[in-house]
């Protein structure tokens, strides 16, 4: 039935700018921007993107959205908001992002042998992501993403592991 209803919205046209959008997302994945956190599983990911309101027009009019990641693991998990914009008016398009969220993680943690730290530095954090979209139809597209969550030193200069996420995700316009 899930399936029906997504299909149904899919289906209908839409110029709303709103959307809300879903993914899943490989946690913990070793990228040159962190060093091993020991943490891992699937995340799951929701979130809105809002219509950008005319103040932001001079930023070239991103949109807001807020975002939740839920590991399934019992790892890091995080909720939070920022800006996307939306580049490319043709099926392909680049979604970059920068965003603050909020995290569930440690306050402190080593590595099992004790040699260095590996929590996050830092409640709050930095989230920017990219993503490589195509556009299904009007309403309905879908994106290759890559999701980054650390403090970048600000917080603590001699910690930041920070965690990368790589994942797909959907997105639909809502009227």
């Amino acid at each position: 039935m899930p399936a029906a209803l997504l299909a149904l919205f899919a289906a209908s046209p839409g110029a709303a700018a709103q959307e809300v959008f879903g993914g899943v997302y490989a946690h913990g994945v070793e990228t040159p921007f962190t060093f091993d956190t020991f943490e891992g599983g699937t995340d799951i990911v929701i979130g809105y993107r809002f219509e950008s309101p005319e103040l932001l027009e001079p930023l070239g009019s991103p949109q807001p959205y807020v975002v939740g990641s839920l590991n399934t693991s019992g790892d890091t998990s995080f909720a939070g908001g920022g800006l996307a914009w939306t580049l490319g008016k043709g099926p392909v398009f680049v979604r970059p992002g920068v965003g603050l969220v909020v995290h569930d993680g440690p306050g402190f943690r080593l590595a099992p042998d004790g040699s260095k730290r590996t929590d996050l530095g830092s409640r709050v954090l930095f989230e920017p992501e990219i993503a490589l979209g195509y556009r299904v139809n009007p309403r309905l597209s879908v994106e290759a993403s890559w999701m980054h969550v650390s403090h970048a030193r600000i917080f603590n200069s001699g910690q930041n592991p920070g965690i990368d996420m790589m994942g797909v995700r959907l997105n639909l316009r809502v009227p």
